[in-house]
Protein backbone atom coordinates (compact mmCIF):
# COMPACT_ATOMS: atom_id res chain seq x y z
CA UNK A 1 0.00 0.00 0.00
CA UNK A 2 1.44 3.27 -1.24
CA UNK A 3 1.11 6.61 0.92
CA UNK A 4 -0.63 4.73 3.62
CA UNK A 5 -0.77 6.89 7.54
CA UNK A 6 0.00 4.64 10.64
CA UNK A 7 -0.86 6.99 13.51
CA UNK A 8 0.36 5.37 17.05
CA UNK A 9 -1.69 6.66 19.78
CA UNK A 10 0.89 7.12 22.72
CA UNK A 11 1.19 7.93 26.45
CA UNK A 12 4.79 8.06 27.15
CA UNK A 13 7.89 9.06 25.87
CA UNK A 14 8.65 5.10 26.15
CA UNK A 15 5.71 4.41 24.27
CA UNK A 16 6.68 6.90 21.59
CA UNK A 17 9.78 5.98 21.38
CA UNK A 18 9.16 2.37 20.56
CA UNK A 19 6.69 3.61 18.27
CA UNK A 20 9.12 5.45 15.75
CA UNK A 21 11.58 2.23 16.34
CA UNK A 22 8.62 0.36 15.19
CA UNK A 23 8.37 2.80 12.02
CA UNK A 24 4.89 5.02 12.76
CA UNK A 25 3.95 7.41 10.15
CA UNK A 26 3.15 9.56 12.62
CA UNK A 27 1.74 9.57 16.69
CA UNK A 28 -1.38 10.30 18.72
CA UNK A 29 -0.24 11.60 21.75
CA UNK A 30 -2.38 11.63 24.78
CA UNK A 31 -2.51 10.64 28.80
CA UNK A 32 -4.18 8.03 30.38
CA UNK A 33 -4.32 5.57 27.38
CA UNK A 34 -5.95 3.32 29.90
CA UNK A 35 -9.22 5.29 30.38
CA UNK A 36 -9.30 6.40 26.45
CA UNK A 37 -7.43 9.61 26.52
CA UNK A 38 -7.04 12.91 28.03
CA UNK A 39 -5.26 15.88 27.49
CA UNK A 40 -1.11 15.32 27.85
CA UNK A 41 1.13 17.52 29.84
CA UNK A 42 3.10 19.89 28.19
CA UNK A 43 6.63 18.71 28.99
CA UNK A 44 5.58 15.29 28.05
CA UNK A 45 4.90 16.75 24.95
CA UNK A 46 7.90 18.72 24.73
CA UNK A 47 10.08 15.62 25.61
CA UNK A 48 7.74 13.64 22.52
CA UNK A 49 8.69 16.21 19.99
CA UNK A 50 12.46 16.20 20.74
CA UNK A 51 12.77 12.70 20.96
CA UNK A 52 11.18 11.23 18.34
CA UNK A 53 10.93 14.33 15.49
CA UNK A 54 7.92 12.61 13.89
CA UNK A 55 4.53 14.18 13.15
CA UNK A 56 2.45 14.64 16.33
CA UNK A 57 -1.27 15.31 16.70
CA UNK A 58 -2.19 16.17 20.59
CA UNK A 59 -5.63 14.65 22.04
CA UNK A 60 -7.42 17.90 23.75
CA UNK A 61 -9.57 16.14 26.28
CA UNK A 62 -9.91 16.70 29.59
CA UNK A 63 -11.49 14.87 30.90
CA UNK A 64 -13.05 10.87 31.32
CA UNK A 65 -16.25 10.51 30.06
CA UNK A 66 -18.97 11.96 27.39
CA UNK A 67 -17.75 14.91 25.22
CA UNK A 68 -20.64 17.45 26.27
CA UNK A 69 -18.21 20.03 27.53
CA UNK A 70 -19.00 23.27 30.01
CA UNK A 71 -17.87 26.35 29.70
CA UNK A 72 -15.39 25.94 31.87
CA UNK A 73 -13.68 22.76 30.15
CA UNK A 74 -14.07 24.27 26.65
CA UNK A 75 -12.30 27.42 27.98
CA UNK A 76 -9.52 24.42 29.38
CA UNK A 77 -9.53 23.35 26.09
CA UNK A 78 -8.62 26.29 24.24
CA UNK A 79 -5.98 27.68 26.34
CA UNK A 80 -4.22 24.12 26.02
CA UNK A 81 -4.48 23.98 22.02
CA UNK A 82 -2.88 27.64 21.52
CA UNK A 83 -0.59 26.03 23.21
CA UNK A 84 0.10 23.31 21.65
CA UNK A 85 -0.05 24.78 18.62
CA UNK A 86 2.15 27.44 19.30
CA UNK A 87 4.82 25.11 20.23
CA UNK A 88 5.37 22.93 17.62
CA UNK A 89 1.79 20.29 17.44
CA UNK A 90 1.51 19.17 13.85
CA UNK A 91 -2.21 19.24 14.88
CA UNK A 92 -4.68 18.25 17.55
CA UNK A 93 -7.33 15.85 18.10
CA UNK A 94 -10.39 17.49 19.42
CA UNK A 95 -14.40 16.86 19.52
CA UNK A 96 -17.39 18.47 21.11
CA UNK A 97 -21.04 17.31 20.86
CA UNK A 98 -24.64 18.64 21.86
CA UNK A 99 -26.97 16.68 23.91
CA UNK A 100 -28.42 15.75 21.21
CA UNK A 101 -25.58 14.32 19.71
CA UNK A 102 -25.02 16.46 16.98
CA UNK A 103 -21.71 18.24 16.38
CA UNK A 104 -21.34 21.30 18.86
CA UNK A 105 -20.21 23.44 15.98
CA UNK A 106 -19.64 26.70 18.35
CA UNK A 107 -17.43 25.00 20.26
CA UNK A 108 -15.61 22.92 17.12
CA UNK A 109 -15.37 26.36 15.72
CA UNK A 110 -13.66 28.13 18.37
CA UNK A 111 -11.07 25.41 19.00
CA UNK A 112 -10.07 25.28 14.82
CA UNK A 113 -9.61 29.07 15.15
CA UNK A 114 -7.10 28.50 18.38
CA UNK A 115 -5.29 25.73 16.52
CA UNK A 116 -4.17 28.16 13.92
CA UNK A 117 -2.42 26.59 10.93
CA UNK A 118 -2.09 22.56 12.92
CA UNK A 119 -3.97 19.71 11.60
CA UNK A 120 -7.11 19.15 12.84
CA UNK A 121 -8.87 15.49 13.34
CA UNK A 122 -12.25 14.91 14.68
CA UNK A 123 -12.06 12.17 17.37
CA UNK A 124 -14.02 9.48 18.07
CA UNK A 125 -17.11 11.84 19.76
CA UNK A 126 -18.21 11.46 15.83
CA UNK A 127 -18.29 7.36 17.29
CA UNK A 128 -21.14 8.45 19.64
CA UNK A 129 -22.92 11.28 17.27
CA UNK A 130 -26.27 10.49 16.33
CA UNK A 131 -25.85 11.16 12.67
CA UNK A 132 -22.26 10.26 11.32
CA UNK A 133 -22.85 11.53 7.21
CA UNK A 134 -24.60 14.65 9.03
CA UNK A 135 -21.38 15.12 10.96
CA UNK A 136 -18.54 14.31 8.44
CA UNK A 137 -20.44 16.94 6.16
CA UNK A 138 -20.73 19.27 8.63
CA UNK A 139 -16.99 18.63 10.18
CA UNK A 140 -15.65 19.20 6.60
CA UNK A 141 -17.30 22.26 6.20
CA UNK A 142 -15.74 23.33 9.99
CA UNK A 143 -12.17 22.60 7.96
CA UNK A 144 -11.68 19.12 9.98
CA UNK A 145 -8.88 17.48 8.09
CA UNK A 146 -9.09 13.83 9.42
CA UNK A 147 -12.05 11.97 11.12
CA UNK A 148 -10.59 9.17 13.92
CA UNK A 149 -13.50 6.40 13.44
CA UNK A 150 -14.10 3.07 14.50
CA UNK A 151 -17.12 2.74 12.17
CA UNK A 152 -19.87 3.76 15.17
CA UNK A 153 -19.20 0.38 16.78
CA UNK A 154 -16.68 -1.01 19.38
CA UNK A 155 -14.01 -2.11 17.10
CA UNK A 156 -12.60 -1.16 13.46
CA UNK A 157 -14.03 -4.69 12.06
CA UNK A 158 -17.32 -5.06 13.57
CA UNK A 159 -17.68 -1.30 12.00
CA UNK A 160 -16.32 -1.69 8.74
CA UNK A 161 -19.66 -1.31 6.63
CA UNK A 162 -19.63 2.33 7.96
CA UNK A 163 -15.99 3.15 7.67
CA UNK A 164 -16.32 1.80 4.13
CA UNK A 165 -19.33 4.27 3.04
CA UNK A 166 -17.41 7.11 5.21
CA UNK A 167 -13.98 6.53 2.74
CA UNK A 168 -16.07 6.70 -0.25
CA UNK A 169 -18.09 9.69 1.12
CA UNK A 170 -14.98 11.43 2.87
CA UNK A 171 -13.70 14.98 2.30
CA UNK A 172 -11.54 14.62 5.79
CA UNK A 173 -10.11 11.36 5.71
CA UNK A 174 -10.66 8.49 7.63
CA UNK A 175 -8.32 7.33 9.88
CA UNK A 176 -9.25 4.00 11.15
CA UNK A 177 -8.98 3.55 14.73
CA UNK A 178 -10.20 1.18 17.81
CA UNK A 179 -8.98 -3.04 17.81
CA UNK A 180 -6.66 -2.17 14.79
CA UNK A 181 -3.74 -4.70 15.36
CA UNK A 182 -1.62 -6.37 12.90
CA UNK A 183 -3.53 -9.76 12.71
CA UNK A 184 -6.17 -7.64 11.40
CA UNK A 185 -5.00 -4.55 9.42
CA UNK A 186 -5.40 -5.98 6.12
CA UNK A 187 -8.57 -6.99 6.14
CA UNK A 188 -9.84 -3.81 7.63
CA UNK A 189 -7.74 -2.07 4.55
CA UNK A 190 -9.47 -4.71 2.27
CA UNK A 191 -12.81 -4.49 3.32
CA UNK A 192 -13.13 -0.19 3.83
CA UNK A 193 -10.63 1.15 1.32
CA UNK A 194 -8.69 2.87 4.39
CA UNK A 195 -5.63 4.17 3.80
CA UNK A 196 -5.06 5.84 7.22
CA UNK A 197 -5.08 4.03 10.57
CA UNK A 198 -4.72 4.15 14.43
CA UNK A 199 -3.40 1.83 16.68
CA UNK A 200 -1.77 1.71 20.32
CA UNK A 201 0.04 -1.61 19.43
CA UNK A 202 0.29 -1.71 23.77
CA UNK A 203 1.12 -4.88 25.46
CA UNK A 204 0.76 -4.93 29.22
CA UNK A 205 3.96 -4.49 31.33
CA UNK A 206 4.71 -5.19 34.81
CA UNK A 207 5.86 -2.68 37.33
CA UNK A 208 9.04 -2.82 38.61
CA UNK A 209 8.13 -2.28 41.71
CA UNK A 210 8.91 -5.65 44.72
CA UNK A 211 7.10 -4.37 47.60
CA UNK A 212 3.62 -4.05 47.00
CA UNK A 213 0.68 -3.00 48.94
CA UNK A 214 -2.29 -3.97 47.10
CA UNK A 215 -4.74 -3.47 49.47
CA UNK A 216 -4.66 0.53 48.44
CA UNK A 217 -6.51 1.39 45.17
CA UNK A 218 -5.80 5.48 43.38
CA UNK A 219 -8.19 5.32 41.19
CA UNK A 220 -10.21 2.52 39.79
CA UNK A 221 -10.46 -0.79 41.68
CA UNK A 222 -10.37 -2.34 38.33
CA UNK A 223 -7.48 -1.35 37.14
CA UNK A 224 -3.64 -2.71 39.20
CA UNK A 225 -0.95 -0.03 40.67
CA UNK A 226 1.52 -2.43 39.33
CA UNK A 227 0.52 -2.40 35.52
CA UNK A 228 1.51 -0.59 33.14
CA UNK A 229 0.63 -0.47 28.89
CA UNK A 230 3.37 0.25 26.85
CA UNK A 231 3.42 0.62 22.93
CA UNK A 232 4.77 -3.15 21.75
CA UNK A 233 7.31 -2.10 18.97
CA UNK A 234 7.17 -5.70 17.34
CA UNK A 235 3.55 -5.17 17.12
CA UNK A 236 3.93 -1.43 14.81
CA UNK A 237 6.84 -2.98 12.95
CA UNK A 238 4.40 -5.67 11.89
CA UNK A 239 1.72 -3.58 11.12
CA UNK A 240 4.08 -1.36 8.95
CA UNK A 241 4.83 -4.61 6.88
CA UNK A 242 1.97 -5.48 6.10
CA UNK A 243 0.60 -2.37 5.05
Amino acid sequence: MENYILEVCVDSVESALAAKRGGATRLELCANLVIGGTTPGYTLFEQVKEKTGLPVRVLIRPRFGDFLYSHYEYEQMLYDIRYFAQTGADGVVIGSLKEDGTLNEEQMRGMIEAAGNSGITLHRAFDVCADPVVTLQRAAELGVDTILTSGQEADCVAGCELLRRLVQLSAPAILAGAGVSSANIAEIAKITGAHAFHMSGKKLCLSGMHYRNERVHMGLKELSEFQIYRTDETEIRRAVEIL
